[in-house]
């Protein structure tokens, strides 16, 4: 009958052991995973809620210059910094360039406003005005086009006629 005992109790302290190092071995990896899942639910969340229009444009081509009017149509608010880093371009159909931001509008360059800013973000409802210029500015009467880039990756692109 010890010996039956000793049997059972070597097998229960395996066991115990066995699952010590199962939990030890597969906890992180779970831990790690939900980490991941988290994180990525996070990106989506913020990707689905944020959403802009291009509400109005005009481009003047004896000035070379483009005005263009964003709407902030999504759920969430989007950072000055956000912005900042937006890529944007413009030119003529097929031969545009990316600009760079700068506060001084120049040749190559992009400025850009937020209207009814409170608070220094692009909240819902709220629309950003950018001013651009571009050496690839098309002819009077010909087609302009402009993209605008968050580092979100969402992206808006819109096609207009040059006037002026």
């Amino acid at each position: 009958m010890s010996s039956e005992t000793f049997t059972t109790a070597m097998f229960l302290i395996a066991a115990i052991i066995s699952a010590g190092v199962l939990i030890n071995a597969v906890f992180p990896v779970i831990y790690t995973l939900s980490g991941t899942i988290t994180s990525s639910s996070h990106t989506v969340d913020e990707r689905l809620s944020t959403d802009v229009k291009i509400v109005t444009t005009y481009a003047g081509n004896e000035s070379s210059t483009a005005r263009i009017w964003l709407k902030n149509v999504g759920a969430g608010r989007i950072s000055s910094a956000d912005v900042q880093k937006a890529d944007v371009f413009l030119g003529g159909q097929g031969d545009f360039v990316r600009l760079t931001r700068a506060t001084e509008l120049d040749y190559g360059t992009w400025r850009y406003e937020i209207l009814e800013d409170a608070n220094n973000y692009w909240d819902p409802g709220e629309t950003l005005y950018i001013e651009a210029k571009t050496e690839k500015f098309p002819e009077k009467e010909d087609i302009v086009y402009f993209q605008f880039v968050l580092p979100s990756g969402l992206y808006r692109s819109t096609t207009f006629t040059a006037s002026d």
